[in-house]
């Protein structure tokens, strides 16, 4: 692989930073509501922000300075006057309109009316909420941690979570949030966002744990990890399984019909039936019949094993 390889140290910060939000992306939006101490409103997106406990419930954001002043934001200024905010979490119907709201108004503008999004009143802190956000986090803040005093430092704002807003439209049955109902927006490098739709989100299997935990890449054999029919991606689905095929289970799969007709079709062409197998195998991996295609990729080693 070839690589470009660069020192933090010797890049400018502009350059430093337009490859640091390209690299971490997408990158959730803290949509945070905060009051300064005369009681005026200020409403501003963050993309350097994640949930970091639930123990107590913790959430960080971070209103960097800016790269060309180095002067602070109202948010951070705001939550030194009054340690408290509300981290609402913005959806794409409203992408727009939080994006109205990141322009850079005066200490004292309210981005509510700028940006024509609803107050709605918190409970156990004085910033209102988004009303049109889906979920609302009302917190105090905990500290502020100011990594520099240069553009671009970030300031981390550390935040326990006193209550939680969650609008009913996007619970499902058991009372959880929906991915499919939150219309996900999420921040890339420059000005480059993404939508997370329905056809985008994927399910993975949990973290196995005791005697659950995977086999590993390590333990499969050669002609598996190897295999020119399959990604890496692909490998590793088979190798999270806890367990190898029985020799009972792949005789048993060797007299199904249609592993009998790949043999059949390829009884004279060993590679085209090693192919034909990986591909199959493929196949269900695609679709999760995981065990099923470990059972076949077992078979075609032994296959392989024999030509050898």
């Amino acid at each position: 692989m070839s690589f470009l390889s660069l020192s933090t140290s010797e890049l400018a910060v502009p350059k430093l930073h337009e490859y640091l939000l390209s690299a971490v992306a997408p990158r959730p939006i803290a949509f945070v509501s905060t009051l300064d101490k005369e009681g005026r409103n200020n409403l501003a997106p963050f993309s350097f922000f994640n949930v970091f406990g639930a123990n107590p419930p913790t959430l960080i954001f971070s209103p960097a300075r800016s790269g060309r002043t180095g002067a602070t934001k109202n948010t951070h200024d705001n939550v030194l006057e009054i340690p408290e905010c509300v981290v609402n979490i913005a959806h794409y119907e409203i992408l727009y309109q939080m994006n109205l709201a990141a322009h850079m108004f005066a200490k004292g503008i309210d981005e509510f009316a700028k940006s024509g999004l609803t107050k709605l009143q918190s409970v156990t802190v004085r910033p209102p909420r988004v009303a049109e956000c889906f979920v609302q986090m009302e917190c105090k803040v905990k500290n502020v941690i100011e990594t520099g005093q240069g553009g671009g430092a970030g300031n981390l704002i550390i935040c326990e979570v006193t209550m939680l807003h969650i609008h009913k439209h996007v619970l499902d049955g058991e009372g959880s949030i929906d991915p499919f109902k939150m219309n996900y927006i999420a921040r890339m490098g420059k000005q480059y966002w993404c939508r997370v739709r329905a056809e985008n989100i994927i399910t993975v299997p949990p973290f196995k744990m005791g005697d659950e935990l995977g086999i590993g890449w390590d333990a499969l054999p050669t002609s598996i990890t190897r295999s020119k029919y399959l990604t890496a991606n692909d490998v590793a689905q088979v190798a999270a399984l806890h367990a190898f095929p029985t020799q009972e289970s792949l005789a048993e799969l060797r007299e199904a019909d249609f592993v009998k007709e790949i043999f059949a079709t390829h009884s004279n062409h060993p590679q085209e039936l090693l192919k034909a197998l990986h591909l199959r195998a493929k196949t269900e991996i695609e679709r999760g019949s995981l065990m099923l295609a470990f059972k076949l990729l077992m078979i075609a080693d032994k296959v392989e094993i024999n030509l050898h």
